[in-house]
């Protein structure tokens, strides 16, 4: 089965700094096939044949913690769970050359409560939009996301739970490194 990572904050601002080359070195030692690296913020397609989402997680976060020596949440997703996230966009079709920067998804470790959800869109302020659905966070920020309003910390704040937060042109390319 192809799965797609998605590590949640390394290769930022020069802390928990993984190269890509021991990243994929990492995922072929755990016994996954096909390892692909996209980008080096943590983003790896790799093919497996453990069924338990949970299992393969928790490998990854603790081998990366025994061979790196620091903690690193770890989401997972099939191709069609990122065909349905774009196929799905609550913003209607995406441009990629003029939105693709400015539309993402936050990748959640668990499906927030409606009761947080109702907290997080109580704080959102126009222009930015989000829209929560299942395990996901569409994010439209005009003005791109360095300069938005709500934050990553926001976001796991009000929902309760880890996310990881990816472009539109990035879960593009997972889309089709996962085909």
């Amino acid at each position: 089965m192809k799965m797609v990572s998605l590590l949640r904050g390394i290769n930022v601002g020069g802390h928990k700094k993984i190269r890509m080359a021991d990243l994929r070195s990492l995922y072929e030692d755990l016994g996954h096939g096909q390892v692909a690296s996209y980008i080096q913020s943590g983003n790896v397609v790799f093919e497996t044949s453990d069924r338990s989402r949970d299992r393969v997680r928790r490998g990854i976060q603790d081998a990366i913690a025994d061979r790196f020596g620091f903690d690193v949440p770890v989401e997972l997703r099939s191709h069609r769970e990122l065909d349905a996230i774009l196929k799905n966009s609550p913003f209607g079709k995406v441009d990629l050359a003029t939105e693709g920067a400015l539309i993402g998804v936050a990748f959640l470790a668990a499906r927030p409560a409606d009761a947080r959800i109702a907290d997080l869109y109580q704080i959102v302020r126009a222009p930015e939009e989000v829209a929560v659905v299942g395990k996901d966070v569409y994010l439209r920020y005009p003005h791109g996301f360095g300069r938005a309003k709500l934050t990553h910390t926001h976001i796991e704040s009000k929902l309760g739970t880890a996310a990881t937060t990816r472009n539109w042109k990035t879960v593009q390319k997972l889309w089709e490194l996962s085909a």
